[in-house]
């Protein structure tokens, strides 16, 4: 009997409906595959037709061309002699699957459905596919006319089964199957399934890729094992990033990984390992529990070895996974993001209202993070990146050699001044785009602002005035958003014409900047220069923001970022005072970015209305504040989130970073009309105060 085992898995740059650009890099993998010796190829969840296709899989096309797609690979001479595993949706008895597809040599094995559903946070999964409810039961799939003309088979199993070549056994499971407490991996341990495959879709979240590797471990440790796990890479078309991380474990040790964060449209990771190694482990540690026969795995075998007889054969031994800080991940991951976007967008660049403020100089130093990452994907060979970049520029010989310079052909920034910006935040705008080498702007938008005032006093006979000059809240609020309202309508303007302007083809997509925070409290302007066309740092907190510039201020060499992060932040909406600042954010607000943060976590991931909120923060902010302040902090932000949970309709497009984003499109789906007084809630909060106070008093 053979030992040791070559088997391969990978992270690929899938696209939604790009059937044929999705069909070509399932095959670069495979011959990829092949060429390192791997007899077993596995790939990431529904790469067939993407995942992220949402109500497209109620379309028979999408079925349709999954098929014509699975064709194409089973007549591949690439795709012979190793064990294809792909995914595609599938329907079986007029009800959809999300399956795993196993070939050979032209011949389907089975068909695996997914049997646990991811159907939480931004996962709709029963939406459009129904679990498969049988444990261990297979049953007669019916293939299409046009896969028995290439396979010559009628039918193929269908269902809970495992593969059972001559030298091993191997199990599938499909992403969320893996964050179950009752995962297959485990029945089919207690059976003697010693390969285990998890392909999956899994995103980028900061600080979760530990939880994903914690998992796989875990589940190698306790029942030994190999396990290898696919996942997606890159944005497929929605407002998340697939941050790849392909590993290999066995026995609770990772042996070999690939990148979280990178430009390779197709990266295959590969490992040779023992399987002596397994049954060894198991045979010290887990013997007495090995095999209940009421849960015996139906096993299809196949004519086929995965073992080497090469004795020689070098093995995979464990590595250390050195995990990235979160502000190394808001450095590469939106920017990676936004790279897919544009290439796949067809635009030919990126235009940022740049106020010299921590966000929209977060925003800048993402594009700059791209910069770095495609010239560096470029000097490393990727022939992908390279043709990419040049349709980009609009120029078929340019070689990207230095970051500051493709910025300033992809990128533009414009500070937009009114009579209330101060020389401050010009010059931090201004040093800033110096710094990354942006095309930088300066425009005064005082003209169209007393343009817009001077029409409505044409008609009304009314000259509104800030609360510094008498004037009420209503106007003081109206002034404001007037001045942000026509930062949009330019920044569109200039998007749309600065290239054409300068001689050069094509147009740009406007970059937002506003934070999950503000997006929580809805501070910000309805259709403001927060509306863009994407925001690759709304799911990102103001905290996290604060430490990624400190971060890009040493790892880029960003001196200008210093002034930025010593600035209280400040919209720059109201008149100054003496030539200075008179407004600030968290003055505006009633709260600091920091409170906001441990109020967004409570309001989504402890899913806490007013009430439980407030009973968790007099015990966690007991130290600073009293239950009454506390209760005003509470109230506060729950009127301003109802107020303005409208806002949340139209926002920005953002990057899922942050597992309490406020994002109404499919995260957070909550109403946007509510009683702003919460009087029920909030009478419940000044009974507990009115019993408490008089004891913090004793």
């Amino acid at each position: 009997m053979g030992r040791k085992v070559t088997v391969a898995t990978c992270a690929l740059n899938q696209w939604v409906l790009d059937f044929e650009g999705n069909t070509e890099r399932i095959l670069r993998s495979i011959e990829a595959a092949k060429a390192r010796g791997a007899r077993y190829r596995l790939g990431p969840e529904l790469e067939i037709c993407g995942y992220g296709c949402a109500d497209h899989f109620y379309e028979s096309d999408t079925l349709l061309h999954s098929f014509q797609a699975l064709k194409i690979l089973l007549e591949a001479d690439g795709t012979q002699d190793i064990i294809c595993d792909v995914g595609m949706p599938v329907m079986h008895h007029n009800v959809r699957y999300n399956c795993r597809v196993l070939f050979l040599n032209r011949k389907i094995l089975l068909i695996r459905p997914k049997m646990m559903m991811a159907n939480s946070g931004i996962y709709r999964e029963l939406r459009w596919f129904s679990p498969w409810t049988r444990p261990r039961h297979v049953e007669d799939y019916f293939l299409p006319r046009m896969i028995q003309e290439v396979t010559g088979q009628d039918t193929v199993p269908f269902g809970d089964c495992v593969l059972s070549t001559k030298d091993t056994c191997i199990g599938t499971e499909i992403c969320a199957e893996l964050w179950n407490p009752n995962s297959p991996h485990i029945h089919m341990a207690l059976d003697g399934v010693e390969i285990f495959t998890n392909s999956s879709a899994s995103h980028h979240e900061l600080r979760k890729a530990d939880q994903r590797v914690h998992l796989i471990r875990s589940a190698t440790t306790k029942s030994g094992g190999i396990y290898l796990y696919a996942n997606q890479r890159g944005c497929d078309g929605d407002r998340v990033y697939y941050d790849g991380c392909a590993m290999v474990a066995v026995n609770g040790d990772v042996v070999a990984r690939g990148d979280q964060f990178s430009l390779e449209d197709v990266e295959v990771v590969t490992a040779t390992l023992d399987l002596e190694d397994v049954r060894s482990y198991r045979g010290e540690l887990l013997q007495p529990a090995m095999r209940s026969e009421d849960q015996v795995c139906v096993r299809v075998k196949v004519d086929f070895s995965l073992s080497s007889s090469d004795v020689f054969l070098p093995t995979q031994q464990p590595l250390q996974w050195r995990f990235h800080t979160p502000e190394e991940e808001i450095s590469l991951g939106p920017a990676c993001w936004l790279w897919d976007y544009l290439r796949r967008s067809g635009q030919a660049g990126f235009l940022l209202p740049l106020s010299g403020g921590v966000d929209s100089s977060s925003t800048a130093c993402i594009v700059h993070s791209m910069c770095t990452l495609v010239c560096r994907a470029a000097a490393d060979g990727n022939l992908q990146v390279l043709e990419d970049v040049r349709r980009v520029v609009g120029d078929a010989a340019y070689d990207p050699q230095d970051p500051r310079e493709l910025c300033g052909r992809v990128f533009t920034t414009c500070y937009m001044a009114s009579e209330n910006s101060s020389e401050n935040t010009r010059g931090r705008a201004r040093e800033l785009a110096a710094q990354i080498g942006s095309t930088h702007l300066n425009i005064n938008i005082d003209a169209a602002v007393k343009g817009i005032l001077g029409i409505f006093s044409a008609v009304t006979g009314c000259w509104p005035r800030f609360r510094v000059s008498g004037g009420s809240h209503r106007e003081n609020l109206a002034l404001q958003n007037v001045q942000a309202r026509v930062r949009m309508v330019l920044a569109y303007l200039f998007a749309q014409l600065s290239l054409w302007a300068r001689g050069r083809p094509g147009g740009l997509l406007v970059l937002g900047s506003a934070n999950v925070d503000e997006s929580l409290t809805g501070y910000f302007t309805k259709y403001d220069c927060s509306s863009a066309d994407i925001n690759p740092i709304g799911g990102v907190s103001k905290t996290d923001l604060r430490g990624f510039l400190r971060y890009c201020a040493e790892h880029f060499q960003l001196s200008a970022l210093g002034g930025i992060l010593e600035a209280p932040p400040t919209a720059e909406l109201e008149p100054l005072k003496d030539g200075q600042v008179s407004q600030t954010d968290e003055a505006d607000m009633g709260m600091t970015y920091s409170e906001l943060s441990v109020i967004g976590r409570l309001r989504k991931i402890s899913k806490c209305g007013p009430f439980s909120m407030f009973c968790k923060l007099i015990q966690a902010w007991k130290d600073v504040l009293s239950p009454s302040e506390v209760a005003l902090k509470v109230k506060r932000f729950f009127r301003m989130y109802s107020v303005n949970r409208h806002k949340m309709t139209t926002v920005t497009p953002s990057y899922h970073a942050e597992s309490y984003s406020p994002d109404d499109n499919r995260f957070d789906l909550r109403p946007f009309l509510y009683d702003p007084r919460w009087r029920w809630q909030f009478r419940c909060i000044d009974d507990q105060v009115s019993q408490l106070e008089p004891k913090a008093e004793q």
